[in-house]
Parts: C-alpha cells; structure tokens; sequence
C-alpha cells in the first residue's frame, strides 16, 4: 500500500510534514497488538497553529481545512511509527475530532468531515472509520481543532 499512498498524496499535492514532536510528558503513538494508537494532532499547516473558534470567527469551511491538517498530521505520524513503510497501515479504524466551538455551534460532524473525507481521499475504503465529534470550549494553543486517529497495522 505504500505506493499506493505515496502516489496519492503526490496526486493530491500533499507532502507530509515531520512527525510533529509531543508537547508535553506524552508519547506520539502507542502500539498494542496491531492498533496503533496515535495522539491528538492538532490544526497546524507550515505557517503554524491554525486557530479559531468555530460559531465565533471561523466558518465550517474554515474549520474542515483545519481537521484536514490534524489528518494528515495523523498520517505523518502513522508514517513515523511505520518506519516510513506505509505498506504496514491496513485501515483507519476510529478518530475523535475535538473542535474549539460556541455553546450554540452544532456543526461539529461537517467540521470533522474535513479528516474524515481527506483519509477516504487517500486510503479508500481503508480510509473509512469509526468516529466522534464533540466540541470543546477551548483546545491547546486556541487551535480549532485536535483529532486523535487509531488505525491497524501489520
């Protein structure tokens, strides 16, 4: 599948990032068995953070290109964890999409969509997972949004 993925962001001009460092006393991924768990990744491209509350002063497109960002975030880190090999990632399995929103902002499944269409993009229909999508009053940093994947591995 390595190619495959490869040749599919290359097609969607998608070039991940590093493995983005923890902030905090974490780890970035833990294996168990043949799940990997990956931490929450949050709305960062190569400028920086990507903040905003949605309800507030970003729209559900604007939040969608920031869970995006938190896939592919995911994505560099299931590289990483994979030696680089991504012919060991089998499927998505499950995210959790945390999105900085208002009391009255109910839109929090179109804001995850934008992770959720992205990995589909990519993987096909090893893409497809299990999710949730829950607001936050406030998330690290002020980013929009933070997404948290696990995903099967050989």
């Amino acid at each position: 599948m390595s190619n495959a993925i490869e040749t599919r962001l290359a097609e969607l001009g998608v070039t991940l990032p590093d493995a983005a460092a923890p902030a905090a006393n974490y780890v970035p991924f833990v294996q168990v068995g043949n799940l990997l768990h990956i931490s929450g990744q949050v709305s960062m491209d190569a400028s920086g953070l990507v903040k905003g509350k949605l309800g507030d002063n970003m729209d559900v497109e604007a939040g969608a290109a920031a869970a995006k960002l938190c896939a592919i975030g995911l994505l560099a880190q299931v590289k990483a964890a994979c030696g680089g090999d991504f012919t060991k990632l089998k499927r998505a399995v499950k995210l959790t999409g945390f999105v900085n929103s208002t009391l009255d902002f109910g839109d929090q499944p179109k804001v995850v969509n934008g992770a959720s269409d992205f990995l589909v993009e990519v993987l096909g229909d090893a893409g497809r997972h299990a999710r949730s999508a829950v607001s936050a009053a406030s998330l690290p940093f002020g980013v929009a949004v933070e997404i948290e994947g696990i995903f099967e591995i050989e």
